[in-house]
């Protein structure tokens, strides 16, 4: 949950203008939120009242009837589109408010793989009846689907039960990672079988770690998978492996 809290977000929106606007000045006016903006969060909200930067990814109007407008945003997280709607209404002279909001995106999940607890009750009776599993499968992801959109390192074999145990990741335990890591990023530790071992916070670049041969390239926040899953061999390592992008 800590990884997807942190992830992007995509909603669609119904922002109420108090004043008819031309549209031409709407959509000029909403170039203005694409990128890093400044937002105050409301009163009414879950964290301290104080400025702070958030990005903006993405900002498309769907339609415009009358007063409404209709946009689909995606954003970083903890975005607020409330406040969105009422610095966009500012920037047009007016005021505005948020009328309605669906979020559409959070992380790697998506709006078509909504599901509510009758389709998970049907799924169960379905595998409990017939034997067929396809629906809860279909329904219940494995672990690795929640930090699909994280940056990732995969280890060696030998690394993963040091890793299990609350351990570091050292460079010469890294067998391959993903281009564009940068130091302070979030990873998700991986076995060669694509398997989650834990989740850390990055102490190198891609580059820094490529161009190494030792060091500390991962601190360990938090562990997953069993210890003893992989059985740790006590045995020199004759060859650095080859870290691919």
């Amino acid at each position: 949950m800590d990884a997807l809290l942190k992830a992007g977000k995509e909603y669609v929106c119904i922002m109420h203008l108090h004043a008819e606007i031309p549209i031409s000045k709407i959509h000029k006016a909403s170039k203005e939120f694409i990128g890093k903006i400044t937002q105050l969060p409301p009163v009414k909200s879950a964290v301290k009242r104080q400025l702070r930067e958030r990005e903006i990814y993405y900002l498309e109007i769907l339609e415009i009837k009358e007063k409404d407008v209709l946009f689909i945003v995606g954003c970083q997280a903890g975005t607020y589109i409330r406040t969105l709607c009422v610095n966009w209404g500012r920037a047009l002279g007016t005021n505005a408010h948020m009328a309605e909001l669906v979020r559409t995106k959070a992380g790697p999940f998506k709006e078509s793989e909504w599901y509510s607890l009758h389709d998970l009750k049907d799924a169960y009776e379905l595998y409990k009846t017939e034997n067929n599993d396809s629906l809860l499968k279909k329904i219940i992801k494995p672990t690795e689907f929640g930090i699909s959109h994280l940056p990732k390192i995969w280890i060696t074999d030998n690394a993963v039960d040091t890793v299990c145990h609350g351990a570091n990741l050292n460079i010469p335990g890294i067998t391959k990672l993903e281009s564009e890591i940068k130091k302070g990023d979030n990873i998700a530790i991986m076995t060669i079988k694509n398997e989650l071992v834990g989740l850390g916070i990055s102490e190198l670049s891609t580059e820094e770690i490529m161009n190494q041969n030792k060091g500390l390239a991962v601190k360990t926040t938090k562990v997953f998978m069993e210890a003893e899953t992989y059985p740790h061999y006590n045995r020199p390592h004759y060859s650095q492996p080859a870290r691919n992008n």
